[in-house]
């Protein structure tokens, strides 16, 4: 549990950029994370983010990572080889539990951003038939260094992340253990219902 409050409090540089304000190139992926992140924390610089305004936290996400994010493939990960044996009405519900799940996590996460965020981009070295490449990135706030690491994959639409990586722990990685214990004690729709249970509490402030 403490490797997801780690993602969960540094997912703060998981929250792309305001696409109703600029187009985003997707074309390259350190572009992309680079455009975003950085067009977000202009937002916050002109008017901090309160942590308990949820209202202008959740349309933040919905408008401006939703598009570049896909969540089936990160709950397919998360799943594992439980995945397939999952019907796809029970995948359906799957990407939406957690997609939801990750929506209050990233919420919560955006809050907490401040305007003497800091954000460095190493290079970074892709050949013209890569498909899925890690985008590194060093957030400094108050002094404190942190690597965050942004997973994306190349679609017909443009490069979508996936995964992320913060201060060494993967997010898909940190679930996969999570939602395996959860489907050998109760099976698949135990853990709909877990995830289910988990956002009604988050959704009522518990």
């Amino acid at each position: 549990m403490k490797a997801l409050s780690l993602v969960t409090l540094s997912a703060a540089l998981f929250s792309f950029g305001s696409a109703a304000y600029a187009e985003i190139d997707q074309s390259q992926p350190q572009l992309l994370i680079k455009s975003a992140t950085q067009q977000v924390l202009g937002e916050v610089r002109t008017r901090a983010i309160e942590p308990n305004d949820i209202p202008r936290i959740m349309d933040i996400v919905n408008r401006d990572i939703l598009p570049y994010t896909d969540f089936r493939r990160t709950t397919s990960l998360a799943m594992g080889r439980y995945w397939r044996t999952a019907t796809p009405a029970q995948q359906q519900q799957l990407v939406e539990q957690f997609k939801t799940l990750l929506i209050y996590t990233y919420s919560g996460a955006i809050g907490q951003l401040r305007p003497d965020q800091q954000i460095d981009y190493p290079p970074i070295h892709i050949a013209p038939t890569d498909t899925d490449v890690v985008v590194r990135t060093i957030a400094t706030s108050n002094g404190e260094p942190a690597e965050i690491d942004y997973r994306l994959y190349n679609t017909p639409q443009g490069w979508r992340l996936y995964d992320l990586n913060v201060l060494g722990v993967w997010l898909i990685q940190t679930y996969r253990q999570q939602f395996s214990d959860k489907i050998q004690q109760s099976g698949v729709d135990g853990l709909i219902q877990f995830l289910a249970d988990r956002n009604q509490q988050l959704a009522s402030g518990k």
